[in-house]
């Protein structure tokens, strides 16, 4: 209700304003215009129609940007105002409208007149500053009439904030202030009030309200910050090894203020700093001794001070480094003796290479080393080794290389002398192999942050332990550990992907035992390069040996976990995974006569890099291939030709039968004794077959007939001859009754007779009289009835005697008589031999039917003399017999 009432006073005040330019303003208006709102209150805005009737206080309705408010948000004051009340939750800055409906034409003619808006700013009210503070610098020999203040603003209250710096001399009333935006100022005072209070505070104010910060009540000095002392110098004095004097001079008057000091000091290079208590510079002096140094060593050393007053005033920066060198003394900690190679064999014994740091304590220039060897019972010997400039200049050298027995063991004593004295005594003890000290156990290397770490079971009686690390290359140092150390850090500068060789030694009483070695990585990554892969030999039919080397121990990066093998045919592809440890493998199951590219992909937990490619052809035949093949045909050649031998061996008979068949022996035919006209023989003929063929040479010459000298003979028998020539189915022996095919050559080539199912047989009456050339036996003088079974069909002739004559005369025509005949027997017997059995065995062969028939004019025709007929009859060369026309 109030709030209302003060809308109405308002816009009483406003009206006489409003009136006096109605015409050129809007009739809707807001109140409160751009008010400043605070994020989480509720606001309200009251909308007043002027100076029209066109609209009331029900027409008008309130929207926020594009949503319209809720009417249950609005409040009617009266007829010409209504009012909204909203909550303030969002921080962006939102445009609030008034407008009117449409209630008449006036209304639809002016609607910008019958619209307003106004936009709020939102935050928060300011905070009160925390954490005020202020300093006042020394300028020159005087402090500055400056005073600089920082403060703690607090939350961003979202709007323009005013911070205004306030500083007061208690004493007098003038105040000193200074305004910003910033959570800093400065404030100038006409001169600095050294021994007087000074009252200091922020006021910080925007629009929703301001506040102050709590108020500093301080004397002045409590603000002051002076300068650091100045002409800093360290003194070093011979006759005081371990310390250093300081001397400076006060960076301002003692009547203005009273100082006390603070001073640290380091060697040089590091950046571990000493600081001296407080409680021994308190007092106001202007130098200082630090003791307490080591001899022969650079210190770095600053001073700085402040208002001497408890709680006073601020410390000054640190004075500038003074750097100076502690005086030289005899060192104090014995030199650190260790092998820089482990015990190696020569040809004239072995050879051991020490090492030695500088004592921790050298406290000056080590220019020699004193050593003194045992060689197992013998006396000790004295060494002297001078050390060089280089050397020096080293903290690790080599003393020198000894040629040791090969039996026994050896001590080591040695003394590190500098211009002052000698260190104490280290000791160092080998033993030869057979008599090795036991080793430590479990020994565990791991990667920890920026170091390895290691652990290890200790054995017993160890007085202490010696780690030692060694890089692949020339890299090697040592650090040794106390007798109850269980786990360490190798304190060295390490870098990563470097292979280390650790080990760890037990030391007995001096005595080296044997080391336990890891080997291990800072930090894994992929390697270098890969492994380059070759060939071992030529490569086969269908495998290939592959060999490759092992990646250089500096250019692994990593332990090598396994091996891939990748190899492409052009095709595909094909990847085979070997273990780390292997460095040779053969591919098999490739394809003949084929072009293969392969390479190698080495990899460690870090990652993988592969090899270069390595080309190869497979060959078309393996080695021996095409050698097996040939041997392998020969052999089979060879055994074929062995089986087939063998084969003929055994089966002889068979073969002799198939290839040359039996031709029956006429001379033990019994066709003798079978005509008619003659008694059987008392002797039986053998019932056997003929084996071969018989053949009769025969000539007739000068144009005389076969049968020329017979010819008295052979018309006795001319009748009885032709009338049995004809004759079939007559007994016969038994190596004639079955059937059988005979086979003939000619000069131009033989002819395959047909075989006949069933047997032909033929009869002849040869002459007794004897061949041209040879002597008849006591026999001659009978008639032959000669008698053949063949297989083959009659011929015309014998099955037509008539015409024998007849062809017989044609015949005797067609040849001439001058040809001579010639007819081979088997055992070719001479021209007087006449034996009647081998009469008749030329007859049965001439009259022995052929299967195969030369031509006619290879043959010689027989013409029958003086009117006789007779069966014509072709003669074979080649079988040694007539064959019947």
């Amino acid at each position: 209700m109030m709030s209302a009432m003060l809308q109405l006073v308002l816009l009483a005040c406003v009206a006489p304003f409003l009136s006096a330019n109605h015409e050129n303003m809007n009739h809707l208006m807001i109140t409160p215009q751009s008010p400043v709102l605070e994020i989480g209150t509720n606001f309200t805005a009251t909308c007043m129609i002027i100076n029209t009737a066109e609209v009331t206080a029900d027409d008008l309705y309130w929207t926020v940007s594009k949503t319209t408010i809720p009417s249950e948000k609005y409040t009617k004051i009266n007829e010409t105002a209504l009012s909204v009340t909203i909550p303030v939750t969002d921080e962006k800055p939102e445009w609030l409208y008034c407008r009117s409906r449409i209630t008449s034409a006036y209304t639809q003619l002016n609607p910008g007149k019958f619209l307003h808006a106004i936009i709020s700013e939102k935050g928060y009210p300011p905070e009160k500053p925390e954490n005020l503070s202020c300093i006042a610098v020394q300028d020159k020999k005087v402090i500055s009439r400056n005073i600089s203040c920082s403060w703690e603003p607090g939350r961003d209250s979202r709007l323009t904030t005013t911070y205004t710096l306030h500083v007061k001399v208690i004493t007098s009333p003038q105040t000193f202030n200074t305004s910003t935006y910033k959570n800093s100022a400065q404030v100038t005072l006409e001169i600095f009030p050294d021994h007087m209070t000074l009252e200091i505070w922020v006021e910080a104010k925007n629009g929703l309200g301001k506040v102050e910060s709590e108020h500093l009540r301080e004397d002045a000095g409590w603000f002051v910050k002076t300068n650091p002392p100045s002409d800093v110098k360290v003194i070093s004095e011979k006759s005081f090894p371990t310390s250093l004097l300081i001397n400076w001079t006060q960076p301002i008057a003692k009547e203005h203020m009273k100082l006390t000091y603070e001073i640290r000091f380091c060697p040089n290079g590091s950046q571990s700093w000493t600081y001296v208590p407080l409680v021994d510079t308190a007092k106001d002096i202007q130098s200082f001794r630090l003791q307490k140094l080591r001899p022969d060593t650079v210190y770095v050393t600053q001073v700085r001070c402040k208002n001497a007053r408890e709680g006073h005033g601020y410390w000054s920066d640190w004075s500038t480094n003074a750097t100076k060198r502690t005086p030289e003394d005899r060192p104090t900690s014995k030199p650190d003796l260790w092998l820089l190679n482990n015990t190696s064999e020569g040809v004239n014994g072995r050879h051991v290479t020490l090492i030695a740091k500088d004592p921790e304590s050298a406290n000056g220039k080590i220019t020699r080393f004193d050593m003194k060897i045992k060689h197992g019972s013998r006396d000790w010997k004295s060494v002297q080794v001078n050390m060089s400039e280089a050397d020096r200049s080293s903290s690790q050298r080599n003393i020198t290389v000894l040629q040791l027995d090969d039996s026994g063991s050896i001590k080591v004593r040695i003394t590190a002398i500098n211009s002052v004295g000698k260190s104490p005594e280290a000791v160092l003890g080998i033993h030869d192999k057979v008599h090795e000290l036991t080793p430590v156990e479990g020994l565990k290397v791991e990667p920890c942050g920026a170091q390895l770490c290691l652990e290890w079971k200790p054995p017993n009686s160890a007085t202490e332990y010696v780690v030692e690390w060694r890089a692949y290359g020339d890299q090697m140092d040592w650090q040794r550990e106390n007798r109850s150390t269980r786990n360490t850090a190798i304190k060295g500068n390490l870098e990563k992907f470097v292979c280390y060789k650790v080990s760890v030694y037990a030391i007995y009483s001096g005595w080296i035992g044997k080391p336990a070695i890891v080997e291990a990585f800072l930090e894994q990554g992929a390697p270098l390069e890969g492994p380059s892969v070759r060939l071992n030999g030529t490569p086969g039919r269908n495998e290939a040996v592959l060999v490759w080397e092992e990646i250089p121990k500096n250019k692994q990066q990593g332990f090598i976990t396994n091996y891939t093998i990748c190899y492409t045919d052009g095709i595909k592809r094909y990847d085979i995974v070997v273990p780390g440890n292997t460095t040779s493998y053969t591919l098999t199951s490739l394809s003949r006569n084929t072009k293969y590219d392969v390479w190698i992909k080495a990899s460690t937990i870090g990652g993988s890099t592969n090899g270069f490619n390595h080309s190869f052809t497979t060959l078309k035949y393996g080695p021996g291939e095409i050698e097996a093949i040939v041997v392998g045909v020969s052999l089979g050649f060879l055994f074929i030709v062995l089986m087939t031998m063998l084969l003929c061996f055994y089966k002889k008979d068979v073969l002799k039968e198939n290839c040359w068949p039996q031709i029956p022996n006429p001379g033990e035919s019994t066709i003798g004794n079978w005509s008619p006209d003659y008694p059987l023989k008392a002797e039986t003929p053998k019932e056997n077959c003929l084996s071969g063929i018989s053949v009769l040479d025969m000539d007739v010459c000068d144009g005389k007939s076969v049968f020329e000298e017979d010819k008295t003979s052979l018309p006795l028998k001319k009748d009885k001859y032709l009338s049995e020539e004809h004759s079939s189915g007559i007994g016969g022996s038994s190596c004639m009754s079955s059937p059988r095919q005979s086979v003939s050559d000619s000069d131009e080539g033989g002819d395959i007779a047909d075989t006949t199912a069933n047997t032909v047989q033929y009869s002849s009456v040869v002459a007794s009289n004897a061949y041209k050339g040879q002597n008849p036996n006591s026999q001659s003088q009978q008639a032959i009835f000669s008698r053949s079974e063949s297989t083959q069909p009659l011929l015309d002739s014998e099955e037509n005697p008539d015409m024998l004559m007849q062809e017989g005369s044609r015949q005797s025509q067609r040849f001439p008589r001058q040809s001579c005949f010639t007819h081979s027997a088997r055992n070719q017997d001479s021209t007087n031999h006449a034996d009647f059995n081998q009469l008749e065995m030329e007859q049965q062969e001439v009259l022995e039917p052929l299967d195969f028939c030369p031509l006619e004019e290879d043959f010689e025709q027989i013409t029958p003399t003086d009117g006789q007929s007779a069966r014509g009859s072709s003669y074979m060369p080649q079988l040694g017999g007539y064959r019947p026309q």
